[in-house]
């Protein structure tokens, strides 16, 4: 046979395509060629194959060898593609017998071993999904593709050893060679249990606790602004502790993402916890949003996906990354388009900003402490743009604890008493809105807050005040509409009353507005 046929898979964003890779032997002068649209690193496969071949026992042949990746006009980036083309090859010269629908997907490394490669989690998905469920991959890799449903996963150390499961002749290969891919069992240095942030640390600040439970009920989106000091941050890292695990389909997506950004390792497991991402304030638009040259890869949003994004310090990031997040919070999606081509990441994530009142952080109370000019004040609070904070619902100012609250923490309430009335009200949103085919009150759109949820006029007065005298956008007037339903949801109503719109208006602070 002067023509090999086998299979890989090419990932543009989370989206996986069957790549049909063929391998044809020429009658010309020694060459190897590439086609495609290969990428450098796919590009120099031809010596890292032509290398582990040699060292597996069964070296290629001498004449002209032309790997095709099909289809061509889909770029093709990443060294997934080595074993695939290498079997290829080996099938083009006889060396072994056809493989059928097998998807191979592992980079090779000179001696002949299989190494992990990243993005093994949706890689499979797409194969399963496309009716190839046989997939050969990397041992390191092989915990990670038997996460997928319905794969039929089979893990090889070197290539000798595959290629002796295919036909080839034992006489020739390595297989006395078995490189030490296995996991030792023991941790690596950081990475033991770690200690769950808990509610019950936050000392007093009665009202932005009580915040932090109506965003975690509904998947809003948080404002926290007060004095340093004052429990911003320690709030924030307690929010994902207070949202309920993910569900079967949102934790392989939340995986797939995270295979997608993670090195190769052997220890993969299902992402069942909500993620959280903090990125430093001097991140770029390309660190928080996704993209890089060539096709674009995934940000803190997309890896913030199914739980939270936040953002310390937030007027101190750059305003245009700030207004870039103003599309996924509305669309809970990320499409990125480059020269390379255009990916599509998922970014349904709660973002929580905290954020000082002035540059200074002393313009609190009387602020008569504060060195701050009002100048300096309006400059620093623009950098957080007005599209933005429209679209967050919870703006809360966090007050200085006083000492009658800096109580003792057993004093408080705990992560796992208020996580099971996050959960309650969860329930009762899911019961209400998979019918409509949603899971939170924050995806509710207006014309379902508007039409089947539509709340009676006594109960709106006080928004439709708001509304008139332009305190309330028309985006505005949504979101505490969905504050109202979460705080219904928690207090056990079927309908908000007018006190959980009141409460509603007050935590989007506009609360001093009444007819």
């Amino acid at each position: 046979m002067a023509l090999g046929r086998t299979y890989s898979v090419a990932l543009v964003g989370l989206n996986g395509y069957i790549v049909e890779v063929e391998a044809d032997i020429g009658q010309t002068l020694p060459a190897f060629v590439i086609l495609g649209l290969p990428d450098a690193s796919l590009n120099e496969a031809k010596e890292r194959i032509r290398s582990a071949a040699q060292n597996s026992g069964i070296p290629l042949s001498r004449r002209k060898i032309t790997a095709n990746l099909i289809p061509a006009s889909l770029p093709k980036r990443g060294s997934g593609f080595d074993l695939a083309i290498a079997m290829a090859v080996l099938l083009a010269a006889n060396d072994i017998r056809p493989t059928g629908r097998t998807v191979f997907i592992a980079e090779l490394g000179l001696d002949g071993r299989l190494r992990p490669v990243r993005g093994i989690l949706p890689a499979v998905m797409a194969a399963v999904r496309a009716g190839y469920p046989e997939v050969v991959v990397a041992r390191a890799n092989v915990a990670e593709a038997e996460l997928v449903p319905g794969a039929q996963v089979r893990g090889y150390a070197t290539l000798a050893r595959l290629a002796f499961d295919c036909g080839a002749d034992p006489q020739d290969l390595v297989l006395d060679f078995e490189p030490d891919t296995e996991d030792s069992g023991h941790p690596e240095p950081g990475t033991g249990p770690a200690l769950v942030p808990d509610m019950c640390d936050v000392s007093g600040q009665a009202a932005a606790r009580r915040a932090l439970e109506v965003a975690a009920a509904g998947a809003h989106h948080l404002l926290l602004t007060g004095p340093p000091g004052a429990g911003k941050t320690m709030l924030a890292e307690r929010l994902p502790g207070l949202l309920p695990d993910l569900g079967d389909t949102e934790a392989m997506e939340v995986t797939a993402i995270h295979s997608l950004c993670s090195l190769p390792s052997g220890s993969v497991q299902l992402l069942r916890r909500p993620p959280y991402e903090n990125p430093h304030h001097t991140a770029t638009a390309v660190a928080i949003i996704g993209g890089g040259s060539g096709l674009p890869r995934p940000g803190a949003a997309s890896r913030a996906h199914r739980g939270v994004l936040f953002l310390d310090e937030a007027p101190e990031y750059d305003r245009g990354v700030l207004d870039a997040l103003r599309q996924p919070l509305e669309s809970g999606e990320l499409v990125i388009h480059r020269s390379a081509g255009s990916a599509a990441y998922p970014a349904r994530f709660q973002l929580v900003l905290a954020a000082n009142p002035c540059p200074c952080g002393k313009a609190t109370g009387k602020g008569v402490d504060c060195i701050c000019t009002p100048i300096m004040r309006r400059r620093y609070q623009a950098r957080m743009s007005g599209p933005l904070l429209d679209r967050v619902d919870i703006q809360l100012e966090v007050e200085r604890v006083s000492l009658a609250g800096f109580g003792q923490p057993a004093a408080e309430e705990g992560t796992a008493s208020i996580a099971e009335r996050v959960r309650a009200a969860r329930t009762r949103q899911l019961d209400r809105l998979l019918p409509f085919g949603m899971e939170t009150n924050a995806q509710v759109p207006g014309r379902l807050l508007r039409g089947s949820f539509r709340l009676d006029a006594p109960t709106t007065r006080i928004l439709d005040y708001a509304l008139e005298r332009g305190v309330l956008t028309a985006r505005g007037y949504d979101r505490v509409l969905r504050l109202a339903w979460t705080l219904a949801d928690l207090s056990r109503h079927d309908v908000p009353d007018a006190d959980d719109v009141g409460q509603a208006l007050g935590l989007r602070q506009a609360a001093a507005v009444s007819p």
